[in-house]
């Protein structure tokens, strides 16, 4: 049957017409099979503000390309798709939105502001989703969810009353991470540190009159006796409320319990011994802020210290900060602070410090430490849980590097501050009767006589007193509290007891393997595991596997301010999808960042047309010849037949191997190698051989080969490159009349190869190996002395090995050809041609007369002169790695880059004058 083949291959349309297909066929839907055993992964959900990023692309191809191997492995895959609210990142959008339309949240309203939300969802938040199709992704689209549609909201709510009515969940007052830009709480892992230089200034703390001298006290000529306090945060220190020091620092020990004039306002704070003091830091002496500092807090509760509070949630100063401060916002006021003491003489040293600056990790906005009353969920038992089923082995990260700092984080896991003071997101399930008490403040009840009622839906009048003017919490929960249900709550969870056992979720939870990013461990990979074990009794997934960042060519973050960012639509409109999924892919080594490139898609597009070029050789021949399929049908072959199914057999496994434990980055390049080195490079021009010739068993068995190897190429690759896979398989199909009439041809439902233990064997690679290093040799030499390309040489080869010379001497055909060689004589001591140049490839001595294939003596010429450039640049790397000044100063990558050219300067000088000895 004659098919013709494109040229060239053309990614755009060959990916709409397969991702059409694919879909109009229901490949990627996934029911419940009651024999047939499920894989499943839940996407972790981009947040609905999201547009495809680097990060994105990597993340959901690994995640496709798990499912489609484990597809053709013959299970019953599912991929649930969806996304998530987004809480303070998604409000931080629509409220920019707002601004330059010249209104605000505040001006709108609660009410209409949430339907405002709602509204940009339905307009903008499946646009991810739209963009993961062009990725190529097997997503079961029937299925998608939001954090916040009537499913997951139930779940949510249900989770909450659950947690409230067992005593998890309780409500208090505690310093708490504070944005003052979102104005709202944040959790420990809500908070990105960042190491910045800032200063630590020293300033006098001026002892009360009735208070003791300690050995360290300075003499004020103004303010008589003074202890030295350092401090980060100078504003902070207008709410002190003491200063601390070691119980074990003699230094300090007579002024403990005794009083301290806290500079610039009229009060006397106590000094107090604390076990937290650090005494090597600083003085030893330390301000005690308990209510914008969370080591002060702590202190504070054990020294029973009152609060001052003087930042207020804008970041502002109160007026317990004084008349001179108050409204001041913090960084102003540490200004006015520092000038203050100053001028009354109480600054003494400002020094360089780094130390850790905490920010929040949507806005980047600096967080301040702040009492606030929020909502806790208590976790001591659950961390003990999630830790123990790693530490048996139920829960497996991928690499294992990463389980030890997800124990240490649980290990030291304080409350989780489940409260967020936005609009968009779930709002607490809690609800106050006002019908006699007011309310104050920022929409939040603040009075009631009745106890808060936490409940499923709004009640209609109060337990208590059946008044019926009811208020819900205003709070919203924190956005991972609802993605941490996630791996449940898309199967419809919680379910009644009579739905459960024919129901989704018994039959794909736990779900099989969560594939992330490092950035989210705490936040949600561990908050998963705690609510699986809560909810469901079981993890959440077996397998976890953590990929590295996408960074740029310098290992820099993509970030648009740094204008590195590289567009993931932009490089599939330019080289394609498949192109953009395996650069990716080879580049992602298992939990280490990864470096892109423009080169790395360049090199991926090359692939691809090396893939389509091969594929259409194969083809070409398939039409012209008579073919049977299975190599069994063509025994007994050949020895580079024999070669390549050993090498065959070896990449499956290989890649099996590697896919199994997640390495497929690994997979990717064992795959690449072979085809491009082996199958091509190699295989292809030994089978023109047998193709050029007359023989039709030849022929036949040639093309049987090519068929059978790229088959099982084209399966392998099909999970990382399924597009040009998929457009391949269906030309050798319809070519090999495989297909019957009713069938469905895709790749996507063929097996995934299994190494059969046949005749092949290390023999036959070990054979092959010996030839293909001759005929490099060879082109080594040509390359080398600069042989034209069309000339035909001679050889002579010494071979001892009668095993050796009887596979040279049954394989001069391959050498021939793959050499450009006329005549070979082979023997055992043969003299060595005048004028020849030599090599050994083990043990077998080579020679190659080159008179009259090139001008001797112009070449010895060439030679000296390239010999006399190469002297002259070992001497300047030597000099260079002889100055000091260069090897300290110099970046290590250039020390490193001139040792390198040192070596390969001098071994490309023994190189050319062994060549100038051949000629002579």
């Amino acid at each position: 049957m004659a098919v013709e083949i494109s040229k060239v291959y053309e990614p755009r349309s060959v990916e709409e017409k397969w991702y059409e297909f694919w879909l109009k066929n229901k490949l990627f839907s996934c029911k419940v099979e009651k024999g047939k055993k499920p894989f499943t992964i839940v996407i972790p959900p981009p947040n609905v503000t999201g547009s495809l990023h680097m990060g994105h692309a990597l993340n959901n191809t690994l995640q496709d390309i798990i499912i489609r191997y484990q597809k053709m492995r013959g299970f019953n895959t599912l991929w649930v798709p969806g996304t998530d609210h987004g809480g303070i990142a998604t409000q931080n959008v629509v409220e920019k939105l707002l601004l330059s339309q010249g209104t605000n949240r505040q001006d709108m309203g609660r009410e209409k502001f949430v339907e405002r939300m709602w509204q940009w969802r339905r307009e903008s938040g499946d646009t991810i989703l739209n963009q993961l199709k062009k990725l190529g992704c097997s997503l079961d689209w029937d299925r998608t969810r939001f954090t916040m549609d009537e499913v997951c909201s139930r779940a949510v709510v249900f989770a909450f009353v659950n947690l409230y009515n067992r005593g998890l969940i309780y409500r208090g007052k505690r310093l708490v991470n504070w944005c003052p830009h979102c104005q709202t709480a944040l959790s420990d892992i809500e908070v990105e540190h960042e190491e910045e230089i800032g200063k630590l200034w020293h300033i006098k703390y001026p002892l009360a009159e009735n208070g003791k001298q300690p050995k360290s006290a300075k003499k004020s000529k103004k303010s008589g006796e003074y202890v030295i306090v350092a401090t980060t945060r100078p504003e902070t220190m207008l709410g002190d409320t003491a200063v601390a020091v070691h119980p074990d620092d003699k230094r300090y020990k007579k002024i403990i319990g005794g009083k301290i004039r806290l500079p610039l306002t009229d009060r006397e704070i106590p000094v107090v011994a604390d076990e937290a003091v650090d005494p090597t830091f600083g003085t030893g002496a330390v301000k005690v802020t308990p209510a914008h500092d969370p080591v002060d807090f702590d202190i504070a509760a054990r020294q029973k210290l009152p609060h001052i509070v003087v930042i207020d949630y804008q970041g502002k100063m109160t007026p317990k900060a004084g008349d001179s401060y108050a409204g001041l916002d913090r960084y102003e006021a540490r200004k006015k602070v520092l000038h203050d003491l100053e001028t009354q003489g109480l600054l003494l040293e400002t020094a360089d410090h780094p130390h850790s600056i905490g920010h929040c990790y949507r806005c980047n906005s600096v967080i301040e430490p702040l009492v606030s009353e929020q909502w806790f969920l208590k976790v001591e038992e659950m961390s003990r849980k999630a830790m123990q089923v790693v530490e048996e082995g139920k829960v497996k990260f991928y690499p294992e590097s990463w389980k030890k700092p997800y124990l240490l984080w649980l290990e030291n896991l304080r409350d989780w501050c489940i409260s967020r003071q936005i609009w968009w997101g779930h709002r607490i399930p809690v609800y106050y009767c006002v019908s006699k008490s007011s309310k104050s403040g920022k929409d939040k009840p603040i009075k009631s006589n009745c106890p808060p009622i936490v409940a499923h839906e709004m009640p209609k009048k109060c337990p208590k007193c059946k008044g019926t003017n009811i208020v819900q919490d205003p709070d919203v929960l924190d956005t991972w509290f609802s993605s941490a249900l996630w791996p449940f709550s898309v199967f419809g969870w919680p379910k009644k007891e009579e739905e459960f056992s024919s129901s989704d979720l018994e039959y794909f939870y736990p779900t099989n393997v969560l594939v992330t990013g490092h950035e989210i461990l705490y936040l949600w990979v561990a908050r998963m595991i705690q609510m699986g074990l809560e909810f469901m009794g079981d993890v959440p997934y077996s397998d976890v596997f953590i990929h590295g960042m996408v960074r740029d060519k310098f290992g820099k973050k993509m970030s648009k301010s740094l204008g590195n960012v590289i567009d993931p639509l932009e490089v599939m409109g330019k080289y394609g999808a498949d192109a953009l999924r395996f650069s990716l892919t080879q580049s992602a080594a298992p939990g280490r960042d990864m470096q892109l490139a423009e080169d790395s898609f360049v090199g991926a597009r090359n692939f691809t047309n090396k893939l389509w070029n091969a594929s259409r050789f194969v083809f070409m021949h398939l039409q012209n010849v008579t073919w049977q399929p299975g190599f069994m049908a063509v025994w007994p072959l050949d020895l580079c037949d024999m070669w390549i199914l050993a090498e065959y057999r070896l990449l499956v496994n290989k890649v099996t191997d590697a896919m199994n434990k997640y390495n497929i980055d690994e997979a990717a390049r064992l795959i690449y190698d072979f085809f491009w080195s082996k199958y091509c490079d190699w295989y292809i021009e030994l089978a023109k051989i047998r193709l050029m010739g007359s023989n039709e068993r030849n022929k036949k068995t040639a093309v049987s080969m090519l068929i059978e190897i790229l088959s099982g190429v084209l399966r392998l690759l099909h999970p990382i490159m399924p597009f040009i896979t998929e457009e391949i398989w269906s030309i050798l199909i319809e070519l090999t009349g495989l297909k019957s009439p009713d069938q469905l041809v895709t790749i996507m439902t063929s097996s995934w190869p299994v190494a059969e233990k046949e005749k092949a064997s290390s023999k036959d690679v070990e054979d092959m190996n010996l030839l293909q290093n001759i005929i490099i040799s060879v082109r080594t030499i040509r390359s080398e002395m600069r042989v034209p390309p069309g000339k035909k040489i001679n050889m002579v080869m010494n071979i001892i090995s009668p095993r050796q010379m009887k596979i040279v001497a049954d394989h001069l055909d391959y050498i021939k050809a793959l050499a450009g060689v006329e005549n070979i004589l082979t023997g055992q001591r043969l003299k060595r041609p005048a004028q020849s140049a030599v090599s050994v490839v083990s043990e077998i001595e080579i020679f190659v007369p080159l008179a009259g294939l090139i001008d001797i003596e112009k070449e010895k010429q060439r030679l000296v002169k390239e010999i006399q450039s190469t002297e002259v640049e070992v001497e300047r790397c030597n000099k260079n790695l002889s100055n000091q000044s260069f090897v300290q100063k110099a970046p290590k990558k250039e020390v490193e880059r001139m040792k390198n050219r040192l070596i390969e300067a001098k071994v490309k000088k023994e190189r050319l004058q062994e060549s100038v000895k051949s000629l002579e």
